[in-house]
């Protein structure tokens, strides 16, 4: 089956990518902001990057970043637009399904293609906020109503996404939930995980924007500084408005603070390894990555569960703690506190999902079940043209 993907340059698209490897399908990339960087992980894939600047002109960069409004007008008339790329590569390539990932970057810019292209079946991948927050826009709700009923296929990272889709309009075939980036090589992260005994840190995910919720964590550890005194309060992925809350209030110059912005994903890793907590906080997500992460690394899950995502995975109480209010300190603050003073809880919780939530997300066990989603999808086409 030949497959045309059509996602924005990031990690979890490489690796959900790297699962057709040797699978028999032909597969190709369409970058749709076209980072115009070949990426060697996925050799096998046809890569269609270079395609948007008309002529890359000398100074380019430059008037880029010193004339935003001059680059803005040059680009009405130097970038191709997605949607006509698309077009032209389906000429091309001839796919029997074009995969879309992300509604906003990748669904709705080919409306107006795909809807052309009849014989060609269209699948799409939810991730994070992508339908949960983009429902409460007005202006994407709207596009998601025209766009969904669209779609033949669909893949999410949380379940509570399908039923999202389906009030919506999309009326295609649910082909499961599944990580973005597919499963995980645990024999690499168990290295790296410490025993439940050792383990003196908390680790916290440190997004602070239109939908992360660091400084309200923050805010709440705040309150609770004897409490902590043995902790290690480690902030990872932070930007400047985390480390400005965390001045404010006094907790950055805690001696067992530690904030750090961007750091390899190796290192965040090795940090879960260390760590006996994992706090994320968010108004809206998917089923994050970095909760997915931190359980493989026995860390003790307290997880915000916007629209209930994480309650897919986490039963609030017994193998994990849910932020129910990710604008409450103080709801935050109670959890911590609940957390550090039953260490049963914790030791029972990392136990319940090692044995039980871990093998379920092994690399080979998941790739398996998608590549027979894909021949699920090839079997139909075929079936269809006999």
């Amino acid at each position: 089956m030949k497959i045309l993907m059509v996602s924005m340059s990031s990690i979890h698209f490489f690796r959900w990518a790297e699962q057709l490897k040797d699978s028999g399908h032909e597969v190709y990339w369409i970058d749709v902001f076209d980072s115009n960087n070949y990426n060697p992980k996925i050799g096998f894939v046809g890569q269609i990057i270079g395609w948007r600047n008309k002529i890359n002109y000398p100074g380019r960069y430059l008037v880029k970043k010193k004339f935003p409004r001059l680059n803005n007008f040059v680009n009405k008339f130097n970038q191709r637009k997605l949607a006509d790329i698309v077009d032209k590569k389906i000429k091309e390539i001839e796919p029997d399904v074009v995969h879309s990932f992300i509604l906003q970057s990748a669904v709705f810019p080919l409306l107006g293609v795909m809807q052309k292209k009849t014989a060609v079946k269209w699948i799409f991948s939810a991730w994070g906020n992508d339908l949960f927050y983009g429902q409460q826009l007005q202006r994407q709700s709207i596009e998601m109503k025209l766009a969904l009923p669209c779609l033949h296929f669909m893949f999410a990272d949380c379940t509570r996404d399908y039923f999202v889709a389906r009030k919506h309009g999309f009326k295609g075939e649910y082909l499961g939930t599944y990580p973005t980036g597919g499963g995980y090589r645990l024999h690499k992260y168990q290295k790296s995980t410490y025993p439940f005994e050792s383990k003196k840190c908390i680790i916290i995910k440190g997004y602070q924007d239109n939908l992360g919720r660091c400084n309200t964590v923050l805010e709440a550890l705040e309150k609770l500084k004897a409490e902590l005194f043995n902790f290690k309060i480690i902030v990872f992925g932070a930007n400047e408005k985390v480390e400005k809350f965390a001045k404010k209030n006094g907790i950055y110059f805690w001696d067992n603070f530690e904030l750090y912005f961007h750091i390899p994903h190796k290192e965040v890793l090795e940090l879960m390894g260390k760590s006996k907590i994992y706090i994320g906080n968010n108004i809206s997500d998917g089923l994050p990555n970095t909760l997915l992460e931190a359980i493989i690394m026995k860390c003790f899950p307290i997880q915000s569960n916007p629209g209930g995502a994480s309650s897919e995975l986490i039963a609030d109480g017994y193998n994990g703690l849910l932020i129910e209010n990710p604008e409450s300190s103080i709801e935050i603050k109670d959890l911590v506190v609940r957390a550090i003073k039953d260490e049963n809880l914790m030791k029972n919780a990392i136990e319940h999902n090692s044995k039980y939530i871990v093998p379920k997300l092994e690399r080979e066990y998941i790739r398996k079940q998608v590549l027979e989603k894909y021949k699920l999808i090839e079997d139909k086409i075929n079936h269809k043209n006999d």
